[in-house]
């Protein structure tokens, strides 16, 4: 499956140069994706250890995931309205390139809790008005680690917590939490970045006016090849074009019938 394309040997390596952020629970991290398929370790989190074995149960993450989504829209609407448009956004997206049904879904999963680390952020940070402090930007910054830190608590599969921990990596590097670079980011998480980015700048924040929809286009391909995968850029712009409602044919995005959630989620399964 196309999300299981994470080199080992690379991620190794990032382990051994990893001194960004959180240190040894960063290479935990890496190590509970390095080994996901056929090992068993454990790791130290918030004072409990957490089992990691193979993982051949993805119904059951996707039952961890919903409640967590559920968690999040009792935690903050603003978030999880958010993370819903992000979900749809990501979603059409990756059906437009190629991925399969049940792939482009667990992408929209993993998109409806991308913020989930935000949760555990004081409100006055995370609503506040006024520009960030440099320590107040750097809590921030936590999020995509926090948000990866619970899902291995939850013990999800490992695709939905690298896509959540490198959503604010960047094409170039200077991206976080460590600043990888080109393809060393998943794809799904570069997906999800220019998803995220597109609705965070058409959104009004505590701190911003809503961006028009020619506006973030236009600082979409303005960070093309520095902040975001082009090739992920002009086709999401194509698709906008294409799509002005952002809608496809059920035929292409609608899931098998066995795997329907549209009960919990019917703005990905039923247009």
């Amino acid at each position: 499956m196309r999300y299981f394309q994470t080199q080992q040997t690379e991620t190794l390596n990032l382990i051994s140069t990893s001194n960004k952020i959180e240190g040894h629970f960063f290479e935990c991290i890496l190590c509970y994706i390095s080994n996901k398929r056929t090992h068993c370790t454990s790791l130290e989190g918030r004072g409990r250890v957490v089992a990691v074995t193979q993982y051949n149960r993805e119904g059951e993450s996707r039952s961890i995931l919903i409640s967590l989504v559920q968690s999040i829209q009792e935690r903050d609407i603003v978030t999880y309205e958010h993370s819903r448009r992000v979900a749809t956004y990501a979603q059409r997206l990756a059906r437009y390139l190629g991925w399969s049904r049940r792939e482009a879904y667990d992408l929209a999963l993993a998109a409806l809790v991308h913020d989930l680390g935000k949760t555990w952020i004081a409100n006055d940070i995370l609503n506040k008005s006024e520009a960030l402090s440099d320590d107040e930007r750097r809590t921030m910054e936590r999020h995509p680690v926090i948000g990866a830190r619970i899902l291995i608590g939850c013990d999800v599969h490992p695709f939905y917590v690298e896509t959540v921990l490198h959503h604010h990596e960047a094409w170039d590097g200077r991206g976080y939490p460590n600043g990888l670079h080109g393809e060393e980011i998943p794809l799904g998480a570069r997906i999800l970045t220019v998803a995220d980015v597109y609705d965070a700048l058409t959104s009004q924040r505590p701190y911003k006016v809503a961006f028009s929809d020619d506006a973030a286009r236009e600082r979409l391909l303005r960070g093309a090849a520095t902040t975001f995968d082009p090739t992920i850029v002009r086709a999401f712009l194509h698709l906008l074009d294409t799509y002005p409602n952002f809608t496809l044919p059920q035929s292409v995005c609608a899931l098998p019938q066995s795997t329907r959630a549209s009960q919990q989620f019917p703005f990905l399964t039923d247009f």
